[in-house]
């Protein structure tokens, strides 16, 4: 049986004991930056592979600086960390792991400065987040994407992702799987936790930074896999909401929702209302490289268990 560990105030514990005040900062104000990491088993190796987590622990840390949170730790270490916690927690499914830095103190008055930060980091068992085998059904939401000068959008801050929950809520509640957001200028921005791609010929197109995406690590990914294994290149440009009901295909990527394909928008089907070829080719590339199937991007995948499955220590 796996166990359940988390790193809480510089060690390792079970997760249970891994508790913080009701009076603690970040509880009360959302001052707090996360990361989302997979954890992808790969069931013939008995692996256990983690997805581009040193991309991931470079963005905490420009999350950090934005919020002005303190993160003593180095990208190795904590990737040394995370690779000890998951390795002790012993799962054999995806996972996901989730590192936090946030506001620790005790104090009750909203501001950044003159605070303690901690460093938390837990493991929990993942799968699919959205249905990706048949397509998904978007609505695009009611609710506008915060802005960069409101609260930056390109930091993974706790708090931001109310605005996030408003919109998969209202999805949901109204039969979709999921809700896509304009800006404030009302142009395509994202969707409540993922990037956004259409298929445009023999292209991609995707929302630039500067319309309050979150920089995705998966959108990257797929950039490149669609340069370097489709010869499709990506075009980063703002998108009006009707261009949404034209293209040949849209898909979300991100790294709950890995990549999604769309298949219909505002009860319009996208495309043919199936699953595009685009979207499918993308999509199979990408299940590969994240369990470590394809030897030209093991790069991106750090295996998690350092012998073999059934020698894995059962405690601390």
């Amino acid at each position: 049986m796996p166990s359940q560990y988390a790193y809480f105030q510089k060690q390792f514990v079970p997760l249970p004991e891994a508790k913080i005040g009701i009076m603690t900062h970040a509880f009360n104000y959302g001052t707090a930056c996360f990361e989302g990491v997979r954890g992808n088993w790969n069931e013939d190796e008995g692996q256990i592979y983690l997805f581009r987590p040193e991309d991931h622990f470079r963005r905490l840390a420009k999350s950090c600086r934005i919020l002005k949170l303190d993160l003593e730790l180095s990208t190795r270490e904590l990737l040394d960390i995370t690779l000890k916690l998951v390795e002790m927690c012993g799962y054999k499914e995806d996972i996901y792991i989730r590192p936090m830095v946030y506001k620790s103190s005790e104090e009750v008055g909203v501001r950044l400065h003159n605070l303690q930060s901690d460093f938390l980091l837990f493991v929990t068992p993942f799968g699919p987040y959205l249905d990706v085998t048949k397509g998904i059904k978007c609505c695009v939401s009611s609710w506008r994407r915060v802005d960069d000068n409101s609260i930056p959008a390109r930091a993974k801050v706790t708090g931001l992702y109310v605005n996030s929950a408003l919109v998969k809520t209202e999805a949901w509640e109204n039969g979709f799987d999921e809700g896509i957001m304009l800006n404030q200028d009302g142009h395509v921005s994202e969707g409540s936790g993922e990037n956004l791609f259409l298929v445009e010929g023999n292209r991609l197109i995707t929302p630039p930074v500067y319309d309050n995406i979150l920089v995705g690590i998966t959108r990257e990914t797929v950039m490149a896999l669609a340069k370097n294994e489709l010869g499709m290149e990506t075009v980063e440009r703002t998108i009006d909401r009707s261009e949404l009901y034209i293209a040949d295909e849209c898909f979300l990527t991100g790294t709950a929702a890995h990549v999604s394909p769309v298949t219909e928008i505002d009860h319009r089907p996208v495309g043919s209302g199936e699953i595009g070829p685009i979207s499918g080719k993308i999509q199979s590339l990408y299940f590969d490289v994240l369990k470590g199937k394809n030897p030209k991007y093991m790069d991106w995948c750090k295996p998690a268990y350092s012998r073999q499955f059934d020698k894995l220590p059962t405690g601390l």
